[in-house]
């Protein structure tokens, strides 16, 4: 396994689509595990391959620290109700902005098997699907955001 570089905003990659996965092989298996070594030393909740330069569709998330989930070829098949809060990216570092989303998705994909199976969430998960498949489609949170940019703030413990 390996930390790889996380591509930043104006990186022509994160603009995009992302084609679909047809089999496993080792280096796609080698790809989800540096995602998931990469997503957790830069402290985020999801990664997307296109954020480390790779054009699949493969998203790993976690929002609990504690039971990650592996996403390829994912696809929304549900939402419903709406939540308005900050949002962030590991590929826009220091910076935040309010992005209205659903506040419940119901998503499709296949896991690292190969198999199906379906992924629901609320709140920050279903902010996380949606913004990660967002990434795989060439597309970022930025062009949602309502009013400005912010500086990310942290208190005093760093936090």
């Amino acid at each position: 396994m390996a930390i790889r570089n996380i591509r930043e905003y104006g990186d022509e990659v994160l603009t995009k689509p992302c084609k679909e996965v047809t089999e496993m092989t080792p280096r796609i298996r080698e790809l989800i595990e540096d995602m998931l070594e990469t997503m957790y030393e830069a402290n985020g909740v999801g990664l997307a391959a296109p954020q480390v330069g790779v054009l699949k569709r493969i998203v790993v998330i976690d929002t609990t620290g504690e039971d990650p989930y592996i996403l390829i070829n994912p696809r929304i098949v549900e939402s419903s109700g709406e939540q308005t809060g900050n949002e962030g990216c590991l590929s826009l570092p220091g910076k935040t902005g309010v992005v209205t989303r659903p506040n419940y998705v119901k998503a499709v994909a296949l896991d690292s098997q190969m198999k199906p199976f379906e992924l629901e969430g609320t709140e920050l998960l279903a902010r996380a699907i949606c913004h990660e498949l967002d990434h795989l489609d060439g597309h970022m949170y930025v062009e949602k955001v309502e009013g400005e940019l912010q500086n990310v703030t942290y208190d005093e413990e760093g936090e």
